[in-house]
């Protein structure tokens, strides 16, 4: 497996409770581009509409010698999951107010893949917690090397 692009915010605004693997459809120009590693997810979520799951403002940036300039850096790509998988998320998002988040961009067995986060947004007193207890994990692993 050969990470791509990571979405590092994600997991420090959001608290992931479920991950998904989906499919990317993608054009020739899209796939050397990320076989260089020449994408970002930065601002980027996924959206159901009719039915279908679509990733957004995701950026693959254009392929340098592909034909005739290749493709549009941040067009709405369509992902691959199954129709239960699918109304399973629809109607999880529609209830719990949920959003759906790009982790990280992948190659498995020569296939683009998109790791999708179920996620919930954190507050900011959450996000000064998680900080404080990064830091007392550090701590206790440096106490454990210096042993």
């Amino acid at each position: 497996m050969k990470v791509v692009a990571t979405n590092r915010r994600a997991r420090y605004d959001y608290a992931i409770l479920e991950t998904f693997e989906a499919g990317l459809v993608l054009l020739g120009s899209e796939v050397k581009s990320l076989r260089e590693g020449q994408a970002h997810l930065k601002d980027a979520f996924a959206h159901i509409k009719d039915g279908e799951l679509w990733l957004v403002g995701a950026h693959i940036a254009p392929y340098t010698f592909s034909h005739r300039g290749g493709h549009e850096p941040e067009r709405t790509r369509k992902l691959l999951l199954n129709r239960r998988q699918i109304d399973r998320i629809a109607g999880q998002l529609a209830e719990q107010g949920l959003t759906l988040i790009p982790l990280q961009i992948y190659f498995k067995e020569g296939k683009a893949k998109v790791e999708l986060g179920l996620a919930k947004g954190k507050r900011s007193i959450d996000k000064r917690e998680a900080i404080k207890e990064r830091d007392h994990q550090r701590e206790i692993e440096r106490a454990l090397r210096r042993r």
